[in-house]
């Protein structure tokens, strides 16, 4: 990711308040190095001025300093080491503490880093970026703990030991990609100050039919040249490209800009600068719009967003255009809430409009962290961070999808063969199925041979009969809602939901679907009356609804409702109350659209004593399996409260089958 980032990095440091008051002669080389943005020349000239000062205060400084290097040519482990250093001895600047606990978030040991964000927050508590760390530690924790369903693999065919980066399709079969490199084969020989590596340049490699990349050659003239070229972007049909160019002389930046070429059969015609800026500016990693009339790009052009510090951040800016032939409009800043104070980079735009970029500002694992930005129907852009496995702790970045799935490429500097490679991604096909057993209500025995249909909102049914265990299984499509029914005769039909909308992980749902026979009563659970009252009270409301749809679910039946009450009272009361009870119930139910003819209201008083079932004998032990509820037993409990359980199960409402022969009018 060094294009680009060195250059623009060096004009925020140039500025920095000086933290060294009296240089020494030793040390002088040293800053001049890092102030001219060749940070990785400067550790080692630091690192012996560190070795030979013996002024603490000096020391101190150019212990930051060198953790700065580090920091700024991407290696958080040395980074943290050295930061680490200086934040012990309380080193005046607070932002060695911000350092510090971006470059442990970065070597993901986000616990150490969550307590140096806490720090900085005291220390500075107007900086957003203390309170965002603290946040991004939480999260990435959660997204390592529950990763997409994306699978990444490093291309290793690809990289090479130096650094190999934004990958971009060449061709519209996918069989092509063009990428940036700094590997040892780029046509520049000088050393880059910044990076340790060569000038980059931008290679290709091809698919052969065995799935197999050839080995990397680069593009040559005109595209690349002494100067340092990368982050390329192809027009739709792949007969246009947009690249950038950094013109890099010794200790000084020249700026970066975008640059224009199109196929002359097998090469690129001569480069041309799409005119964005000026050749002092940094204007860089293009992105061009499938309809060829918005261009994409990165730059701390002045309207960017400034930092805490008072700098400008590398924004993303848009330029557009009437026609392909027209020249480009003036640069307008995508703003809020896509750009932050932090860097936004290496834009890429997909077929259907998707805006992929790379940011350190927003709410992230590590270093960079790619986000994907789509309007919504008010045109305002919402943000989403691609979490784990795509993001980690490290800088990821420059992403590139094919057109029609969920398959490409992307940059990482995560553990590879060298600083930053390039990880291919793929998100399989989603699949979904379901598991389920139907069981007796009443005795959970399994169910055999009983029929299942499985009823999804796209309009498909299938049907299925349980095996000797009473096990059924279907295959499930994504984003659709089901209806599993299953019915057995001499049962009432059963039946259970699920969803698959919304789900971005495969899943195989487990269930369970309880019929109920017909030649016994069927209890509803926790209907409840007021004291001495036949008025139902709302907490059972919920019970009724499903006998409501149960009866829906079973047009052809005809239902007793049954009310029961303890011994407590005399006879005729306990009839007399259970049979408005019951009524309540049969009222409830035609209010609900069930038809009157369908339904019988029957009180038995105290007269049928409930028979204890499993289920009652697994919540209370104490009530022996079969055992009737009659006053003479319920009195023999020891205590007030079994006979109280006692009293609460004989109050109870059942239906019953009568009939299943109903016609409805």
């Amino acid at each position: 990711m060094k294009i680009i980032k060195i250059l623009i990095v060096t004009a925020f440091i140039i500025n920095l308040p000086a933290f060294v008051s009296g240089q020494n002669r030793r040390s002088i080389k040293a800053y001049q190095t890092f102030d001219a943005g060749e940070y990785y020349a400067a550790i080692d000239e630091f690192k012996r001025a560190y070795q030979q000062i013996t002024d603490k205060k000096e020391k101190l400084h150019i212990a930051f300093y060198i953790a700065e290097c580090y920091r700024l040519t991407s290696n958080p482990g040395q980074a943290a080491l050295w930061y680490g250093k200086v934040v012990a001895k309380d080193y005046e600047n607070p932002l060695s503490v911000l350092y510090y606990a971006d470059a442990l978030k970065m070597n993901q040991n986000y616990e150490a880093a969550r307590v140096q964000f806490m720090k900085y927050k005291e220390l500075v508590p107007d900086d957003p970026r203390g309170a965002d760390g603290i946040i991004s530690c939480d999260q990435a924790i959660k997204w390592i703990e529950n990763p997409t369903g994306y699978q990444v693999e490093e291309m290793k065919f690809i990289n090479s030991k130096n650094n190999d980066y934004s990958p971009a399709y060449s061709r519209a079969d996918y069989q092509e990609l063009y990428f940036t490199s700094s590997r040892e084969e780029t046509t520049g020989n000088q050393e880059h100050g910044g990076t340790g590596q060569s000038f980059s340049d931008i290679f290709f490699s091809v698919m052969d039919k065995k799935g197999k990349w050839s080995t990397p050659l680069p593009l040559g003239e005109p595209v690349n040249t002494e100067a340092e070229e990368g982050a390329p972007s192809l027009s739709a049909d792949f007969n246009a490209m947009y690249f950038t160019r950094c013109n890099v002389s010794k200790r000084k930046a020249m700026g970066c800009e975008i640059y224009k070429v199109e196929r002359d059969g097998e090469n690129w015609s001569k480069e041309e600068s799409a005119g964005i800026g000026t050749d002092s500016m940094v204007v860089a990693h293009p992105a061009i719009s499938k309809d060829d009339l918005t261009l994409y790009f990165v730059s701390d052009m002045e309207g960017s967003t400034k930092t805490p510090e008072g700098k400008n951040s590398k924004d993303i800016w848009m330029v557009t255009r009437t026609d392909s032939k027209s020249k480009w409009g003036e640069p307008v800043n995508l703003g809020k809430p896509i750009n932050t104070a932090g860097d936004e980079l290496f834009p890429f735009v997909h077929a259907d409009g998707t805006l992929y970029f790379a940011s350190n500002g927003h709410i992230g694992m590590g270093g960079l962290d790619i986000f994907k930005a789509k309007k919504n129907e008010s045109g305002l852009w919402e943000i989403e961070n691609l979490k784990y496995p795509i993001n980690s702790a490290a800088d990821d970045f420059g992403i590139v999808f094919e057109n029609d799935r969920e398959s490409g490429y992307f940059s990482s500097n995560r553990k590879g063969k060298g600083n930053d490679d390039i990880y291919s991604f793929i998100l399989p096909p989603l699949k979904f199925s379901i598991t389920g057993t139907v069981k007796n209500e009443k005795t959970d025995e399994v169910i055999p041979d009983a029929t299942v249909k499985s009823i999804g909102s796209d309009g498909i049914t299938v049907e299925t009969k349980t095996s000797k265990e009473g096990i059924f299984r279907f295959t499930l499509k994504p984003g659709t809602d089901y209806v599993f029914i299953a019915e057995k005769k001499g049962f009432l039909k059963g039946k259970e939901r699920e969803s698959t909308k919304g789900l971005s992980q495969s899943t195989e749902f487990r269930t369970q679907i309880y019929l109920s026979a017909v030649d016994i009563p069927i209890e509803l659970e926790n209907i409840f009356f007021d004291l001495d009252k036949a008025d139902l009270r709302p907490e059972s409301m919920v019970s009724l609804d499903k006998l409501v749809e149960t009866l829906n679910d079973n047009p052809n039946i005809v239902i007793e409702l049954g009310s029961h009450t303890d011994y407590r009272a005399n006879d005729a009361y306990n009839l007399d109350l259970s049979n408005r009870r019951a009524q309540s119930v049969v009222n409830y139910l035609i209010e609900k659209g069930i038809a009157r003819d369908r339904l019988v209201a029957k009180g038995y008083g105290e007269s049928m004593p409930k028979v204890v079932d499993k289920k009652d004998n697994e919540a209370y032990p104490f009530l022996p399996l079969g055992k009737a509820l009659t006053e003479e037993f319920i009195k023999s409990l020891p205590d007030e409260d079994q006979q109280e359980v006692a009293n609460f199960l004989n109050r109870r409402t059942e239906f019953k089958v009568l009939r299943e022969d109903y016609n409805p009018r």
